[in-house]
């Protein structure tokens, strides 16, 4: 009786070990699956004294933000073909008249977009600009804004020289400066994107500099933005 007890306990711990090893390999690969979606941690401390001088030898600087695909995507009820998996709830919803037709456009923002515009609206003046219309392009930056006032200065279709080619709206040539660009992968529905979160150390680096094209030109050799 009691060898026959020994070896269902010794059946009994092997079992066990190998379901523990089992578990121990299933957690070590969705870690590893997960890990390299891990964002930058970026911790804002205050200012130094030298770092505070050497801020205010230099003017503040102006960052303009594209909207779609940067910071939201939206689709509308015409859309053939969403962009984003059916099913998935938008952020928002806007309601608007355009040519006298009500359009409703489900928009997404970005991954960590609202902590993103509350640590740049503290380094720089932010402008944001779209192809799209004044009346969607205004709507959806009073949803980012949320009363904070840090989306003051916005530029549209109207507002620029527009090329219109293969059935899309390019920006105006005035605003076409690719040596002042910072290239980000452009966003429709990834809930794991930190690319936002990836450009605070870089942003908050430019701040401090007289020219951004010096340091831009040497260290961003990526994607152009546009």
């Amino acid at each position: 009786m009691l060898k026959q007890l020994q070896m269902g306990l010794r059946a009994f711990m092997l079992i066990a070990s190998k379901v523990w090893s089992c578990f121990c390999y299933m957690f070590r690969k969705q870690y590893r699956a997960l890990a390299q979606y891990q964002s930058v941690k970026y911790e804002i401390y205050p200012l130094s004294p030298v770092s505070r001088h050497r801020l205010s030898l230099v003017k503040r600087k102006m960052l303009v933000l594209d909207l779609d695909e940067t910071l939201i995507h939206s689709h509308h009820d015409a859309m053939l073909r969403p962009t984003v998996k059916p099913g998935t709830p938008p952020d928002f919803v806007l309601k608007v008249t355009i040519d006298k037709h009500p359009v409703r456009f489900f928009v997404h923002k970005r991954p960590h977009v609202d902590y993103f515009l509350d640590v740049v609206s503290q380094w720089y003046e932010l402008v944001v600009f779209t192809a799209s219309m004044e009346i969607y392009g205004a709507a959806v930056a009073d949803k980012l804004d949320n009363g904070r006032g840090i989306l003051r200065r916005r530029f549209y279709r109207i507002d620029r020289v527009e090329i219109y080619t293969e059935n899309i709206y390019i920006q105006s040539v005035s605003m076409y400066f690719p040596d002042n660009a910072i290239p980000i992968k452009s966003w429709f529905s990834d809930p794991l994107d930190v690319a936002l979160l990836n450009l605070l150390p870089v942003l908050d680096a430019l701040r401090f500099t007289h020219d951004v094209r010096s340091v831009l030109s040497r260290n961003l050799h990526l994607h152009r933005l546009w």
